[in-house]
């Protein structure tokens, strides 16, 4: 159930981010449940062993080589569905950062702390 609820938030979160920058669209919210879930896999699956690859580099830049990462994987969502897409890279950059703002607040906002 609470993965459910998770699930649904992150979806609102990318509507959220589609209503606060232009270049990024969400046709409606069943392409935004579907975005959700492909960008939940996608941190699950595909990040982890982005940050293994890369973890000289995000050394280096303390760190900041994560935001780059972020806004590459939530770029590759936007660009292998159709009902979500992200213009360029840097609409990424912005996007991934309000999208975890966002998400992040509606989770603290709406479900237990465990």
């Amino acid at each position: 159930m609470m993965l459910l609820l998770v699930w649904i938030l992150n979806a609102v979160a990318l509507l959220v981010v589609a209503y606060l920058l232009p270049g990024i669209t969400v046709a409606s919210f069943g392409s935004a449940l579907i975005a959700a879930l492909v960008l939940g896999l996608l941190n699950t699956v595909v990040k982890p062993l982005l940050i293994l690859l890369t973890l000289p580099l995000t050394v280096v830049t303390l760190g900041l080589f994560l935001l780059v990462l972020n806004a590459l994987v939530f770029w590759w969502a936007g660009s292998i569905l159709k009902g979500f897409q992200v213009e360029g890279f840097w609409w990424a950059v912005i996007g991934a950062i309000i999208y975890s703002l966002v998400s992040g607040a509606l989770a603290s906002l709406l479900l237990p702390s465990v």
